[in-house]
């Protein structure tokens, strides 16, 4: 993978960008978010080469405007297919790894939260203020308290005076807090597909200034070349 910064290219593309996610110094960290890395680098080496190609058809006399215009055209759409494949396929398997990790940091506790002194811990917490029952809550779990988090979350919420949603905060504050490797694996998977899906798109825009002109007007090129082609194929059959 080449780290040379070329000016032309919105620096966006360039795999350095995935390297500044939070935690990316950490192996494990790295290990999940390669996969991003090579593909922000395959975009980036695509408009590069499509920026090479161009320069090898303006040197060849033999091609018309129209028909160098073409030949890069042609040769950038090929490149452009393999990066979108690459980003969508990358996207789509962060998204599964990221759809597991909430599954697990959101799984519910059981242990110990049938016994009868949870169910006094229950009623104890339920006849504190709110905010003190939030505090006494969260106290519990930065003190890693199992007993208290699984009797007060393992159990039906209004038993311990919360709602429903804030008991599934705090069940993943709780997950986090007893997973921390998989609370960050987490977060760099969230901000890998939040970056691709943010700034992926741009190889389009950057592909096109590559090619020196637009592909409409490729297009229009294109389809004028193949109607002459088959004009002549007619007349000498």
């Amino acid at each position: 993978m080449s780290t040379e910064v070329d000016h032309r290219i919105s620096p966006a593309l360039h795999p350095e960008v995935v390297k500044r996610i939070e935690g990316f110094e950490d192996d494990s960290i790295a290990a999940v978010l390669a996969p991003t890395v090579t593909a922000f680098d395959t975009a980036y080496q695509a408009v590069l080469s499509v920026y090479e190609a161009r320069a090898v058809a303006e040197r060849n006399p033999a091609y018309t405007d129209e028909a160098r215009l073409m030949k890069i055209d042609d040769f950038a759409s090929k490149k452009l297919a393999s990066v979108t494949r690459m980003f969508d396929n990358t996207r789509a398997n962060l998204e599964k790894g990221i759809a597991f990790l909430e599954g697990e940091l959101s799984q519910p506790v059981k242990a110990l939260a049938g016994s009868s002194e949870a169910g006094e811990i229950r009623a104890y917490v339920a006849k504190l203020s709110t905010t003190e029952r939030q505090t006494f809550i969260q106290k519990a779990i930065a003190d890693g308290d199992e007993e208290t988090v699984s009797a007060v979350l393992g159990a039906k919420h209004y038993l311990s005076g919360l709602n429903a949603d804030m008991q599934k905060v705090l069940l993943r504050h709780w997950h986090e807090r007893q997973n921390p490797d998989k609370a960050r694996r987490l977060k760099a998977m969230q901000a890998a597909k939040e970056l691709i899906e943010r700034d992926g798109g741009k190889v389009f825009r950057e592909i096109e200034k590559a090619i020196g002109g637009s592909s409409t007007k490729a297009k229009k090129v294109r389809e004028a070349n193949e109607a002459a082609e088959k004009l002549f194929a007619s007349k000498d059959a």
